[in-house]
């Protein structure tokens, strides 16, 4: 390994301690390796690939979303280091960072594979996003209840009536789409979901699709405001007549697992049982 770069949110380490104290780790356990800094992704979002082999994602789950549609486009790995709340997608809390250091300086790890969704949304012109855990289309505050007719490799599937919708990934299933009832999905699994958000057809619920399965969606909006977003981060808002085609992106994310780490442990500490209101990582 001959570079790593680290992505901090700065909201979560705003005199910069944590980030001098994971450098100083980093030079410790590996000795002189280039270490680049991004603030916030910036200089990750663009087209040039930034050369780094590892990227260290530092803050939460925000945090590796955000990381995760910026560089999987380049196949880098990436590392979550925990400083946030929740911290479910990270691999390690902050004060096991020296650990997995050790471990990775070893190759005591292994890579897992996530699926990511592409999002074209066509309207006016022509919008792109992609997700790792979800694309949401959902209503303003104020608004009615919006109709949401979907196709599925241009044969219709069902039309509905209700707050909104949610197409997720496995790795997504525990995040909005599993609080609106949607089931939880091994994460490593390559396929997509469907969850209806307080629907008006009693009849409509949650829909598993292959991950190579073409979504289609469009909405009969009027005069409402609708908004589509990705992974909670970013928005578009929706016109009369918008036209939402969803697929499995070209690109996957690539997360850092240390050998002994536990899916289920941590399913049943941070999900499953977690009972505490807590504040989520942006």
């Amino acid at each position: 390994m001959k570079s790593i770069g680290i992505n901090i949110n700065t909201s979560k380490d705003e005199k910069g301690k944590i980030l001098e104290n994971i450098i100083e780790l980093i030079r410790k356990k590996l000795g002189n390796i280039e270490i680049k800094i991004y603030y916030d992704c910036r200089g990750l979002n663009g087209d040039k690939n930034p050369g780094i082999d590892m990227l260290v994602s530092l803050g939460g789950d925000g945090t590796m979303l955000n990381s995760a549609r910026e560089v999987s486009k380049f196949k880098i790995p990436i590392l979550g280091v925990n400083i946030g709340t929740l911290g479910f997608l990270t691999a390690v809390e902050i004060l096991d960072f020296e650990m997995a250091l050790d471990a990775i300086s070893k190759d005591n790890y292994s890579v897992e594979e996530r699926m990511m969704l592409n999002c074209v949304v066509k309207q006016n012109n022509r919008e792109e996003l992609r997700a790792l855990n979800d694309i949401v289309i959902s209503k303003s505050t104020l608004s009615r209840i919006v109709r949401y007719d979907i196709e599925i490799n241009n044969i219709f599937y069902s039309s509905f009536k209700g707050d909104g919708i949610i197409i997720s990934t496995p790795t997504g299933s525990t995040a909005y789409s599993l609080s609106a009832g949607g089931p939880i999905i091994y994460p490593t699994l390559d396929l997509i979901s469907i969850t209806p958000i307080c629907p008006h057809t009693q009849g409509m619920r949650t829909m598993i699709f292959k991950a190579s399965d073409k979504i289609k969606i469009n909405i009969k909006i009027g005069n409402e405001k609708i908004y589509i977003t990705s992974d909670g981060q970013q928005s578009l808002q929706l016109k009369e007549g918008a036209e939402i085609n969803i697929t499995e992106d070209c690109f996957k994310c690539y997360i850092i697992r240390l050998d002994g780490y536990d899916y289920f442990d941590i399913l049943r500490k941070k999900i499953m049982w977690r009972t505490q209101e807590v504040v989520g990582d942006r």
